[in-house]
């Protein structure tokens, strides 16, 4: 009797620790199909369509500016506002909208897990390659804005600049590694959800957004080092150092938060692996 050869068999074994980039490569069809999703429905509906990912860190910036430099005259480091506030926006930008909705992914496709199998983590990670287009984009305008301050020799950019890719595969970690265990926790405690978007937006406070960690420093004297406690600081400083010629920028500290960063993605496998064999039942 000839034995029946499956081309795909799914096991029920699994390790809290195995992450299977090999199975996500075979399912990269379907990142394509996730990221084309995303970007399609993001402006589905709306007359502005892409321009969307010009006009929200434009007006952001211009409302930033407005109220922190000229209101309330708070200090940039002697950077023109306009660019200080749109580095801060643009790197942002890219990590609460990634956290946000890799923090979603199993409520959010709860309809489509139920159904059918493929790797659960084919969905972070088409988020974020979609949200890298959207950071892509509002880079091009951050350069375009950085390079009319270099004309005027306002600004002078050095080589610090070069680690913008390792920057950005930083905040992309982090973004994942938070996202995942706030997706697998909000499965059974749903309180969460509602307090996540509360949590981000008070989170930006003690990012250097908005305040130059200078001044943060400067303002809590003594324990000014609780401003590095952030793992977001170092890297948002490299970025303002290296393109503004700006910012508290140290590379032991880059260091220790890329370090920490792994931590927190290490954990955040754990958690979304323990969580995915069992949150259709709760969801």
């Amino acid at each position: 009797m000839n034995e029946q050869k499956w081309s795909n068999v799914i096991e029920s074994k699994h390790s809290l620790f195995r992450l299977n980039l090999k199975e996500v490569w075979q399912y990269r069809d379907l990142v394509f199909m996730f990221v084309k999703r995303d970007f399609i429905s993001s402006f589905k509906q709306t007359i502005l369509g892409p321009l969307w990912f010009f006009i929200n860190p434009i007006f952001t910036t211009i409302v930033f500016t407005l109220v922190f430099g000229n209101i309330a005259n708070l200090p940039t480091d002697g950077i023109p506002p306009v660019l200080f506030y749109l580095a801060g926006n643009t790197l942002w930008g890219y990590f609460s909208t990634t956290m946000l909705s890799v923090s979603n992914v199993f409520t959010g496709n709860a309809g489509i897990f139920g159904k059918v199998y493929f790797p659960r983590l084919v969905t972070p990670i088409s988020t974020i390659i979609s949200s890298f287009m959207r950071l892509s984009i509002q880079l091009l305008l951050f350069l375009v804005v950085l390079g009319y301050y270099i004309y005027l020799g306002q600004v002078h950019p050095n080589y610090w600049a070069v680690l913008l890719p390792v920057l950005v595969i930083f905040l992309a970690l982090f973004s994942l590694g938070l996202g995942m265990i706030f997706s697998s926790l909000t499965t059974k405690y749903r309180d969460l959800s509602l307090l996540l978007g509360f949590g981000v937006s008070l989170f930006m406070w003690f990012t250097p957004v908005i305040l130059p960690t200078s001044l943060v420093k400067q303002k809590l004297g003594e324990y000014g080092y609780l401003a590095d406690l952030n793992p977001l600081t170092p890297i948002f400083e490299c970025f303002k150092y290296g393109f503004i010629g700006s910012g508290d920028f140290n590379l032991p500290r880059l260091l220790i938060s890329f370090t920490f960063i792994l931590i927190v993605l290490f954990f955040g496998i754990v958690i979304f692996n323990k969580s995915e064999k069992s949150f259709i039942d709760t969801v």
